[in-house]
């Protein structure tokens, strides 16, 4: 089939990640476009730019398919580029056989051969990829990720069990898949990870913390990349105003030892001032949910060793 004139485009999205981040990366996939894959590739008429999530390592708008590797070759031929523009074509890995560099470096030279405009492997202007998805051959336009969260991990100011910044990442993105119009608060914000990562993607977010020792960490954090957000130093007990969604990394070091009472004072008062929350917690607390007026809507586990989070969405 031709994509190239369909009003709605196709988008294939290459994932990878480690074997512990699966069900996270599987949640991430439910929240951002409505289903998951089983597989490293995700096809999807949502458009999500790559860089928002730390699994997505590319995609691919797809303008051409064809049954076969000639097949695509010969819709590739149509493709006249405006003059003056410079492309480059990636071979892009899916997991299938005869993937060996030599081969990949034969598909993009004949690939690039067939488009109709000038070639430029280190300055080009327009990236397109190539790849082979069980059995189909597919020909667009291709937008690598940036590991953001990767550059967030050279943050000024660290706390021991605050959450890694892909997780954090992951988490803003099934707390927030659509960030328009959204108004976010973490109301547990501790170091400020989350609110790193939520304002690197343009979400409307504030913080606040009953710990005034990790404030003014978490203010230079935000600060040293260069972004701003109001971050209060407040119980989430006495946190005042609306949200539409709350994201909550309940407490639990030797410092911040808390019963489940307060854990239930804590999602009460949640329930209060937003009618959505994302919930990260080391401790089972589906009953204290539930007593608190939440239904669970989906959830995912991430484990390092014998240590386990969960990450629970709540509405």
């Amino acid at each position: 089939m031709d994509y190239h004139n369909k009003k709605t485009i196709t988008y294939l999205y290459t994932y990878a990640g480690y074997e512990e981040e699966r069900s996270l990366c599987a949640l991430e996939m439910r929240s951002l476009f409505g289903e998951n894959s089983q597989t490293g590739i995700l096809e999807s008429s949502v458009e999500i730019n790559p860089s928002r999530s730390p699994f997505i390592k590319g995609r691919m708008a797809v303008i051409f398919e064809g049954e076969s590797f000639g097949d695509l070759l010969q819709k590739v031929s149509t493709l006249r580029l405006p003059s003056g523009l410079t492309f480059k074509v990636i071979y892009v890995k899916s997991g299938s056989a005869g993937e060996a560099f030599e081969n990949r470096r034969s598909i993009e030279r004949e690939v690039g051969l067939h488009i109709q405009g000038m070639a430029d492997l280190l300055q080009p202007q327009r990236l397109f990829g190539v790849m082979n998805v069980n059995g189909r051959w597919v020909f667009g336009d291709y937008l690598e990720s940036e590991s953001v969260w990767f550059r967030h991990q050279q943050k000024p100011n660290s706390y021991s069990t605050a959450l890694n910044t892909r997780v954090a990442r992951a988490v803003v993105n099934i707390a927030i898949p659509e960030p328009d119009g959204v108004k976010a608060i973490d109301p547990c914000c501790g170091i400020g990870t989350v609110l790193v990562e939520a304002l690197s993607m343009g979400v409307d977010i504030v913080g606040s913390d009953r710990n005034p020792l990790v404030l003014r960490g978490a203010r230079e954090n935000i600060a040293h990349f260069g972004y701003f957000c109001e971050v209060k130093l407040a119980d989430i007990r006495d946190v005042g105003g609306q949200y539409d969604v709350a994201i909550i990394d309940l407490p639990y070091n030797l410092c911040s030892v808390i019963t489940p009472e307060e854990q239930l004072e804590m999602l009460k008062s949640a329930r209060r001032f937003s009618g959505k929350i994302v919930v990260v917690t080391v401790e089972p607390i589906d009953a204290i949910l539930n007593e608190a007026g939440f239904d669970i809507l989906d959830r995912a586990a991430i484990r390092k060793g014998s240590f386990t989070r969960e990450v629970i969405v709540c509405g």
